[in-house]
């Protein structure tokens, strides 16, 4: 490993890559810390560190964002509104015809479907943005985190220019990880996702360091480790399936034949069920929170709703549990979406590939499709145990709650997803020069 490193930086134009992923980490962790214009830091504070349930999801949002929220700076709002517009992208190709046959065009084609991406990202970003703001100031009893929010009168510029700004911010983390797409290592996208669940990583040892906490250090520490560990092991995970291609004769010259795999993956859904079953059980807590300063029976059944659901041990395990079967059942419904879009079958019909003891067509597609959803229970009930993670590690008591954010479930995924990549991506500029590579 150590001597892959060398190779890398020994190389000119691998050197200049790493360089300039890592410059342009840089200013997106400069530019994380510009405020927008007019935060009250106080009333923020008091949001943050507060018990609410919505405290606890800005609490998760903001270590996911490298403590953007926290400063509530220009980025407050990462490259999130882009992932959710690609997701609904994906989601709606199987329902519409002519946005499927868009993407099967080719690399032009797919072009265009990225294109709609980020037209999609601006309105997405835009409310977003309101919802945000507005969820903050109900959460902290009418104190404002933006004073000078509203849509009326003498506060309709400065929102203006608020969420003109909050949409821009989120615009140019996604040039800049478009930048370190085609002109850095790795995919630039979930490397800035990456350098901001890091970044907070310092901080919550720092915290327990300050505090003698050494025995949770060494727990949190062995405890990271063992994750990643299993982790790896599941996101590597694949089952191959054998395919054979027939030989054509051309004259005198035989074409094709030879055998190869498809790599069904334990885990093809990646972090995406994760996502989507936080976004639907934070929705019952949201919708309490408008409620909580009511008076009577409305108010304590809202505190109640709000505690259940407000994603910490002590609210009890109904959130946890229906947090697990929803990944489970999201799981499968995505992985679904995907293999559908890969249309597998037909791309082997037409390369002359066929599975060996299975007729091509509809007996390959069922095939494929009895494989996948049996390797997927696998990567279903990891994805849920490693998303009731915090849960587990509260319930030990070893670990702090507050840094138990920093082995959050989705930001685990990512950074050990993050790292493979990359690390693939490394060793193919290597092997192309013929150094060994980092995962040899």
């Amino acid at each position: 490993m150590i001597q892959a490193v060398r190779n890398a930086f020994t190389l000119p134009d691998v050197r200049k890559k790493i360089l300039f992923t890592l410059l342009i980490l840089a200013i997106y962790r400069l530019a994380s810390h510009i405020p927008v214009p007019g935060v009250n830091q106080e009333a923020l504070k008091g949001l943050l560190t507060g018990g609410s349930a919505t405290a606890s999801i800005f609490n998760i949002l903001n270590m996911l964002s490298g403590g953007s929220i926290s400063r509530f700076s220009v980025l407050a709002m990462g490259v999130y509104p882009y992932i959710t517009s690609t997701i609904i992208i994906q989601l709606l190709m199987p329902i519409i015809p002519q946005l499927e046959n868009l993407y099967k065009e080719g690399e032009a084609g797919r072009n265009k479907v990225n294109q709609l991406g980020y037209y999609l990202t601006i309105p997405l970003a835009l409310l977003q943005a309101i919802g945000q703001i507005r969820l903050m100031t109900a959460t902290t009893g009418g104190t404002a985190i933006l004073p000078d929010f509203g849509f009326s009168g003498p506060q309709l510029l400065p929102t203006l220019s608020i969420l003109i700004t909050m949409t821009a911010g989120t615009m140019f983390a996604i040039w800049l990880g478009e930048l370190i797409t085609q002109e850095g290592v790795g995919n630039g996208l979930s490397i800035i996702i990456f350098g901001g669940i890091v970044a907070r990583l310092p901080a919550d040892i720092g915290d327990m360091i300050i505090n003698q906490q050494w025995a949770s250090i060494v727990a949190f520490v062995l405890i990271m480790a063992a994750t990643i560990a299993v982790i790896v092991i599941a996101q590597e995970g694949q089952r191959r399936i054998p395919v054979q291609y027939g030989k054509r004769v051309r004259g005198r010259k035989v074409f094709g034949g030879g055998s190869t795999h498809i790599p069904l993956r334990v885990n093809t859904a990646g972090m995406i069920p994760l996502i989507f079953a936080q976004s639907f059980l934070t929705f019952p807590a949201i919708i309490a929170q408008f409620f909580a300063y009511s008076s009577g029976a409305v108010g304590s059944i809202a505190n109640t709703v709000m505690n259940m659901f407000s994603g910490r041990t002590s609210g009890g395990p109904v959130y946890w549990i229906l947090y697990f079967l929803f990944v489970v059942g999201f799981t499968y419904f995505y992985t679904d979406v995907i293999v559908q879009q890969q249309n597998l079958p037909e791309t082997l019909q037409k390369q002359g590939g066929f599975i060996p003891g299975i007729r091509p067509g509809k007996k390959t597609e069922e095939y494929i499709n009895g494989v996948m959803r049996r390797i997927t229970l696998v990567g279903a009930l990891f994805l849920g145990l490693v998303a009731i993670l915090p849960y587990i590690v509260g319930l030990t008591g070893l670990v702090p709650e507050a840094a138990s954010f920093s082995i959050l479930s989705t930001g685990l995924l990512i950074v050990v997803g993050v790292v493979i990549d990359t690390m693939r991506q490394l060793e193919a500029q290597l092997v192309m020069r013929h150094y060994e590579g980092f995962l040899k």
